[in-house]
């Protein structure tokens, strides 16, 4: 993947479904706005775009394909979301904050089947964030809150199948430079008490 070129910083939140990262974007988007800086909170898949709406039917089990040919739908989602909204921002010195991003397309993926490398080569030409967590909380926890939450499980949200995307999470600060796992089943005060000092550590904001 290629660095980021840009004066803004791209970072980005992974984990599985009900790990917390939309609780923690917005944790860090409140922060960093009230440290006086630009920030833009945005969210894969896009929801706007034909490809994001053809993709959640198909995680909604509502239109069957092949493994490998939703997560090529999902790497030209990832494309336009780049040149529509996040590479603009970047130029004009933003943050960005993703609640997901490439780093999920390589782990469900891998859990669906598909070579990691593949998957990488698909990703090849997209930018490398500035400073990745991926969020780590157990399958059945996840499970859990999605259940608490009232919402109907997608495609990939069977235990089994949640825990070798979990698997594969936990090998990707071997293959990229500033990603970072931190554990996300205590309080959120907790857990984004370990994102700030990260963050302060790393990209001193």
């Amino acid at each position: 993947m290629l660095k980021n070129p840009y004066p803004g910083k791209f970072i980005v939140f992974e984990g599985l479904d009900g790990s917390g990262q939309s609780t923690q974007t917005a944790f860090l988007r409140d922060f960093l706005i009230g440290k006086g800086y630009q920030v833009v909170l945005t969210k894969e898949l896009t929801k706007d775009s034909g490809v994001g709406k053809r993709i959640i039917e198909i995680l909604g089990k509502k239109t069957k394909i092949e493994p490998k040919e939703l997560q090529e739908l999902f790497a030209k989602d990832r494309k336009e979301h780049l040149e529509n909204l996040i590479i603009p921002a970047l130029k004009e010195n933003k943050i960005v904050i993703s609640d997901r991003y490439a780093f999920s397309s390589f782990a469900y993926g891998v859990s669906e089947g598909i070579d990691l490398e593949y998957l990488m080569n698909i990703n090849n030409e997209f930018l490398l964030p500035d400073f990745t967590i991926i969020l780590k909380v157990e399958p059945r926890v996840c499970l859990e809150r999605i259940r608490d939450r009232g919402e109907e499980r997608t495609l990939f949200e069977e235990e089994e199948k949640l825990e070798k995307v979990l698997q594969t999470f936990q090998t990707l600060p071997n293959y990229f430079e500033n990603v970072y796992i931190i554990g996300g089943e205590e309080l959120v005060e907790e857990v984004f008490s370990k994102v700030r000092a990260l963050l302060h550590d790393k990209l001193n904001l």
